[in-house]
Formats: structure tokens, C-alpha cells, sequence
């Protein structure tokens, strides 16, 4: 069978009882996404960085798609997770990159006044595959030299 798009389990979380995503209804758009382990992500503080919270997955897909990360609807309110980037994108190149193999990871701030904690297992987000356009004239050809962050470093 072909590979179109999908979930593998990355590198490293191999023997950690990971969970491949799922949809949960028919006419759901996202994959419900899991943490790979336990973490406490603090309440916010000025100047703190955001909590990276591992999923023990990558994600292939194809040239003009990407996987937006999204948070859960109930995750502000019961557990005050935000996403400090208010949603994620995971480009196709990003898949077995040499730094971290493709690991995707949600980076949350906490707003409530005690910590969060988030077990194993927990569903932390939704992940939803779609395709992009490029402008006229578009001539990237720039590759991708490392992982998490690093689209526009030399």
C-alpha cells in the first residue's frame, strides 16, 4: 500500500506503549493526539518558555500538505492549556528531519494559579491534515537543516 499521509511512531518512543492518533466521530476533521509522558506544565510566570509536550510521533504526508495542531476546546477552561503558538505547523519536510526524526510536540502555557499536570495518555490536542497554495511567482527552494524550530536558521 501506498503511503499517502499518516502517524508513525518516532524514533526513540519506540518501546514507550504509544498510541496511534484516532478520529474519534465519522465527520471528525482532527486526530486526537495523546501525551507520550508524564509532565507538569507550570502556571504562568513573565518571561517563562512555553512547556513542550511530547507525543512520541512524526507525521508523513504529502509536498503540499502540512498538519495543523490544535488544541483541545476544553483544554483553556478545565486545565488552562493555551498554545503559545496558538496552533502548530508541522510541514512535510519536518518528517524524519536528522535533529529529532519529525517529534511532534505541543507547546503550551498554563494559565491557571497552580500547575497542570498531564498524564501519559492524556489527550492533549488535535491534529487535522490539509493541503496549502502558494503564491504566483513562488520559487522556495530552501531544505530543511534541522527540527523543531529551525525553518529559517543556517
Amino acid at each position: 500500500m501506498e503511503k499517502v499521509r499518516g502517524f508513525e511512531i518516532a524514533k526513540g518512543f519506540e518501546d514507550k506503549g504509544i498510541n496511534m492518533p484516532v478520529r474519534k466521530t465519522k465527520y471528525s476533521a482532527g486526530y486526537d493526539i495523546e501525551a507520550a509522558e508524564d509532565i507538569i506544565i507550570p502556571s504562568f510566570k513573565k518571561g517563562i518558555n512555553p512547556t513542550l509536550v511530547k507525543t512520541g510521533l512524526k507525521a508523513y504526508m504529502q509536498e503540499d500538505e502540512y498538519l495543523k495542531l490544535c488544541n483541545r476546546s476544553s483544554n483553556p477552561k478545565k486545565k488552562g492549556l493555551i498554545l503559545a503558538n496558538s496552533i502548530g505547523v508541522v510541514d512535510a519536510d519536518y518528517y524524519g528531519n536528522p535533529d529529532n526524526d519529525g517529534h511532534i510536540m505541543f507547546a503550551f502555557y498554563n494559565t491557571k494559579e497552580e500547575d497542570t499536570v498531564i498524564k501519559k495518555g492524556d489527550c492533549i490536542g488535535q491534529a487535522i491534515f490539509e493541503k496549502y497554495l502558494v503564491a504566483d511567482g513562488d520559487n522556495a527552494e530552501g531544505e530543511r537543516i534541522g527540527g523543531f524550530g529551525s525553518t529559517n536558521q543556517n
